[in-house]
């Protein structure tokens, strides 16, 4: 036992000095590459903070995990992408992007519909002037998010006509939509409660407003062709947004826009990084090219703006807004 962990201290300590005959030997003798040590870092996150991206290949190449977690849950490509080591992050990103794009181990889900969607729309909502929480005190929406919703909807609205929305919530992103007088504003909110909160405030009585009531799934045959598309759903994960994406070239018309809320991962920026690619690149495999524009919104979120909120859902200093439109159209 003790040999062991000696071998696994030489390790850390070959992918810490970038000493690669020496990592290789103990790799090859049976050295475990998914090793924490006392610190908790593993040799990969080692070999990262310190900018040795011929390590960072090698580990990889072993079988080491690029998504593990430090206990202040940074993953190598934190690391490395705070410390600018490019190298040795470009790896990890490439590594993160592939890993995402073959099993989809951060953000996905393994049935098409989760309990978390179903679970939702059954449960009570609670509503207050700052935010929207489920039965289980998180939060469906909250107001710190008005500065981009207003951002996501003058992205959407750029070219006036027809406009869509898909998740109603505060109604911030949809009171901002019509500050643009879009020509028709169709509105698809699937909670009971929020639609009939919705409705109770005028939003049905609005001359240009549609509101469709169900789960976008449900109700894509009552949806037209829109000038700009926004998707903020709650209670749904990653498959559920790529589903989404294989419908825009049906709903949205050539030289459309379309934005969506960008929340993957917002906890963790190497993660963030590596699933705003990934959407990019899967938008890109339909037709869409996507800008990422940033907004800085550390200004925002205080601790107080948490208070009582179960599960803090950005945690990042810049929120990386999605402009989406036809190759064609953006060339």
């Amino acid at each position: 036992m003790a040999e062991d962990e000696q071998r696994q201290q030489l390790l850390c300590e070959a992918a810490t000095n970038g000493d690669s005959k020496k990592l290789q030997t103990l790799i090859a003798s049976g050295a475990d590459v998914t090793y924490f040590n006392k610190d908790g870092f593993t040799p990969l996150m080692l070999a990262a903070k310190n900018g040795h991206a011929d390590i960072v290949k090698t580990l990889i190449d072993a079988g080491a995990p690029w998504n593990a977690l430090s206990p202040s849950n940074l993953s190598a490509g934190d690391f490395a992408m705070d410390l600018g080591h490019q190298d040795a992050f470009d790896i990890l990103l490439n590594t993160g992007i592939q890993a995402e794009l073959i099993l989809g181990t951060i953000a996905r889900k393994e049935n098409k519909v989760g309990d978390l969607d179903k679970d939702y729309l059954e449960d009570r909502v609670s509503f207050s002037e700052d935010k929207i929480m489920d039965a289980n005190s998180k939060a469906v929406m909250m107001a710190w998010e008005k500065p981009l919703m207003e951002a996501h909807a003058k992205a959407v609205c750029s070219g006036g006509g027809h406009v869509l929305n898909v998740g109603f919530g505060m109604g911030l992103v949809d009171t901002a939509i019509q500050q643009y007088g879009p020509v028709t504003h169709t509105i698809v909110e699937a909670h009971p409660e929020v639609y009939k909160r919705m409705c109770a405030s005028g939003w049905a009585d609005k001359e240009n407003v549609k509101i469709v009531f169900g789960r976008w799934q449900d109700v894509l045959p009552q949806l037209g062709t829109y000038d700009g598309i926004f998707f903020d759903t709650y209670g749904e994960y990653y498959e559920d947004l790529r589903e989404f994406h294989q419908h825009l070239p049906t709903l949205l018309k050539p030289g459309g826009i379309y934005s969506f809320f960008n929340g993957l991962c917002g906890g963790n920026a190497f993660f963030h990084v590596v699933y705003c690619q990934l959407v990019s690149l899967e938008l890109e495999s339909l037709g869409y090219s996507t800008q990422l524009i940033p907004l800085p919104v550390k200004d925002c979120l205080g601790e107080e703006v948490w208070e009582g909120v179960k599960h803090k859902y950005w945690q990042l200093d810049t929120y990386y807004l999605p402009v989406c439109q036809s190759l064609e159209e953006s060339e």
